[in-house]
């Protein structure tokens, strides 16, 4: 009875511990019930806040473990997929690549989403992290190069640290400006993911670096798969377009590159869909017709 009552203490000062970090971050309102994501069983996993001294923000990391993961022998290493803009793609594209693993055998993988914690722009600053130095850009919204570091020298070795990650099959996702620093990471630092998913991002945001030749990768294995919705935004299209004609046919570079098509996909609503089309390709599981 000691001890089960000890744990229950425990247990209810770390709840009301947590609650009272989140609210102090303004993400919750006091009084507000924290329910937890177990009870969800396809999202599911882990969670843990991250202070970064390179941004100055503090981030909300949300973890999809794999079904077979307490399960599997402790030397597995699973793949490792981060979803920028977590906030709202975690909860779709966690569930989603459950479905690709039950539909297409798409093998099991660590879904990490990086979250703000709301979308009130005084805290949700992902039009600071993910935009990249250009000229006409304020240094201090400039934030991709202390966000890539945060991925780097921060995040990612928690991951690793923490999970049982394999760390030559970390894949990257963004969509919008969240593609848009996709592209930024793929081309300042290609060896940093195995693979990256840009969906209908913004190619001429940061000047014409996206249409330079591509940088040197100590890898040979990396891929780099852009997609644009038939139905994006008329200039967020046209330059997809371009940036295709651009790089078709292109060898060589960095990484292979696979341009696809979203037929009738919209800017936002079709994040599963680019999703689908660039995890399989990066797998190797399902040829994507462009």
């Amino acid at each position: 009875m000691r001890i089960t009552t000890t744990i229950v203490v425990a247990l209810f000062s770390t709840l009301t511990a947590v609650a009272c970090t989140t609210a102090q971050n303004g993400q919750v309102p006091n009084g507000a019930k924290i329910i937890p994501l177990n009870y969800l069983p396809a999202l599911s996993g882990d969670y843990f806040e991250l202070l970064s001294k390179e941004t100055g923000r503090r981030y909300h990391i949300y973890i999809r473990l794999p079904e077979s993961y307490f399960k599997a022998p402790p030397e597995t290493r699973y793949p490792v997929v981060y979803l920028l803009d977590g906030d709202s793609l975690f909860p779709i594209l966690a569930t989603e690549h459950l479905f690709l693993n039950i539909d297409e055998k798409l093998p099991e993988a660590i879904i990490v989403g990086i979250a703000y914690g709301s979308f009130d722009p005084l805290i949700n600053k992902r039009d600071v992290d993910f935009t990249a130095p250009a000229d006409g850009v304020k240094p201090e919204y400039a934030g991709a190069p202390a966000f890539q570091r945060f991925l780097k020298t921060e995040l990612i070795p928690a991951i690793e640290r923490r999970y049982h990650a394999d760390s030559d099959r970390r894949v990257l996702f963004g969509q919008s400006r969240g593609g848009s620093f996709v592209l930024y990471s793929a081309f300042t630092d290609p060896d940093l993911f195995w693979g990256r998913i840009a969906a209908n991002a913004s190619f001429k945001a940061d000047g014409d670096r996206y249409f330079q030749d591509a940088p040197a990768a100590t890898r040979r294995d990396l891929g780099l798969v852009v997609t644009s919705g038939t139905r994006d935004r008329p200039q967020l299209r046209e330059e997809a377009v371009k940036w295709f004609k651009h790089w078709d046919g292109v060898t060589g570079g960095a990484w292979t590159i696979k341009t696809v098509n979203i037929e009738g996909g919209t800017h936002s609503a079709d994040s599963a869909n680019s999703y689908r089309a660039g995890i399989l390709w990066l797998f190797g599981r399902i040829p994507v017709v462009p």
